[in-house]
């Protein structure tokens, strides 16, 4: 019944040999590189901000680390205890995206974007977050629409981020200013001599 479900949707939103050749470049520029805002905002958000919101800004970048690194290892468990085929490599559907015929279950793409909004709505402020999940949800369907996930990837990936955030927050209350000052004490000697010209904040 699931199954079917998936599939039913799948087709629905799959695109096809009629559809318009822009929508499916489109597309592709959200399936490949819109993924790419993750790194760039942890990187801008610990290294650039207001004096007085740095700390809070450095501690929620952590969490979100920590939650990035429990979902990817939470994807890989589950996918391999869970196999399952992506739309072309079952042959159904229709593909636009070359990409390797592993398992489809959970999306890594949808696990990472959905963790990360996520982490911005429970951690950082909920405009950011909302944005971030529009983002992730185009993520969604634009792997789906160029056919190498299925709906059902997409909904394990926001499941996965769900569990992440929440265990990542756990973590954090047993030893999270520990992790904090280690990380911060490493940051200031890496990159001290930036610090002294003022191009990050210290």
């Amino acid at each position: 019944m699931i199954e079917q479900l998936n599939q039913a949707l799948f087709l629905l939103i799959n695109a096809t040999p009629q559809s318009p050749e822009w929508l499916i470049k489109f597309a592709i520029f959200i399936a490949k590189d819109l993924i790419n805002i993750v790194p760039l905002l942890i990187a801008i958000l610990w290294l650039w901000g207001e004096r007085k919101q740095m700390t809070a800004q450095r501690m929620m970048i952590i969490k979100t680390a920590i939650a990035l690194i429990l979902c990817m290892s939470l994807s890989w468990i589950i996918g391999h205890l869970f196999p399952h085929d992506r739309p072309f490599v079952s042959g159904f559907g229709y593909n636009f995206l070359h990409h390797a015929p592993d398992d489809s279950y959970p999306s890594d793409h949808g696990t990472v974007i959905y963790t990360f909004s996520l982490a911005f709505l429970a951690w950082h402020r909920v405009w950011s977050g909302l944005v971030l999940f529009a983002l992730a949800c185009a993520i969604a369907w634009s792997r789906v629409y160029l056919g190498v996930h299925w709906p059902l990837d997409m909904l394990g990936g926001l499941l996965v981020g769900l569990c992440a955030c929440l265990l990542s927050q756990m973590v954090w209350n047993l030893s999270g200013e520990q992790i904090y000052a280690r990380l911060h004490q490493a940051y200031r000697f890496c990159f001290a001599p930036f610090i002294r010209k003022g191009w990050v904040r210290d």
